[in-house]
Order: structure tokens, then C-alpha cells, then sequence
């Protein structure tokens, strides 16, 4: 994993899952909310110096990560701002221990494929993040399981 320039222009910002701002972002992108403030989720604010430029979070199981919620405001999309946020937020992850990263998507498979993400069958995902609120309820049963090893 390697620092890009537009990484090196963001921060990751902690914010808790019930801030107003966090929930209404994901609304607008058609993410779930059910879950955003129990407890193991880690939210965060994607800043640009002092704009707020989206959120993204994660759920860490041991040496995986469930990657959640990648939003970039509509004012600041096509900018490679979700590719270094994604960047950061998995840099995190892995200094945190996560060697394999995982998500749910219905509709972003083709940006996170360009990140090194490979679609899986749902049965080769450790059971830990096959038993999340994600992948049990909240992503419909269409939803595309990506992974990724990580390295560092």
C-alpha cells in the first residue's frame, strides 16, 4: 500500500456513529444506517483541510476488516478522493492488525476492483464478517462480496 498525493491531502477524522452528518450522508448515498452506532463500528470524517470531503468506517474481526460505507459528497466525486480515502482507511485497518479486507456492494464493484478487490463466493469469507449485520441483513442477498489481501 502506497501513499498517493491525494491521500496525502486527506485525513481520517473519528466521528461517532450516531453524529447527525455521518447518518445523512449515508442516507443520501442509499447506505445502511441501522447500524451505525452500535458498538465495533469505527467512523470517520474524510477532511481536506478543513472541508469535510465524505465518511467512510470499518469493523475489525481479528485480522479482518469489514470496509463500510465509502461516501464522497456529490460536490467532490470524480476526483480521486475515494480512492484515497479507501487507501487511508486500509492503511488504518491494517496498522491495527487486518490482513484481508472485505466489503459488501450492490453497485460499487468496478471502483473497488481498480483497488485490488476481487469479487468472492460468500463461503470463503471467514465467518466473522459472514455473521456482521452487513452481510446477515442489512446488504441484500445481490450484494457482490469483495476481498483483499493486505500487505504492508
Amino acid at each position: 500500500m502506497t501513499a498517493n498525493r491525494i491521500d496525502t491531502l486527506l485525513a481520517l477524522l473519528p466521528i461517532a456513529g450516531h453524529e447527525g452528518e455521518l447518518r445523512s450522508a449515508l442516507e443520501s448515498a442509499d447506505l445502511p444506517t441501522d447500524d451505525i452506532d452500535e458498538t465495533g463500528r469505527t467512523f470517520f470524517r474524510i477532511a481536506q483541510g478543513d472541508d469535510t470531503v465524505g465518511y467512510c468506517g470499518y469493523e475489525l474481526y481479528g485480522d479482518s476488516v469489514l470496509l463500510r460505507s465509502v461516501v464522497i459528497t456529490p460536490a467532490n466525486r470524480h476526483k480521486g478522493l475515494g480512492r484515497g480515502a479507501t487507501d487511508l482507511l486500509i492503511r488504518r485497518a491494517y496498522a491495527e492488525g487486518a490482513r484481508a479486507a472485505y466489503l459488501l456492494t450492490t453497485n460499487a464493484a468496478p471502483f473497488f476492483e481498480t483497488l485490488g478487490f476481487t469479487p468472492i463466493d460468500r463461503a470463503r469469507a471467514p465467518a466473522a464478517i459472514l455473521q456482521t449485520r452487513q452481510a446477515i441483513s442489512l446488504c441484500p442477498a445481490s450484494a457482490l462480496l469483495l476481498a483483499k489481501t493486505l500487505e504492508g
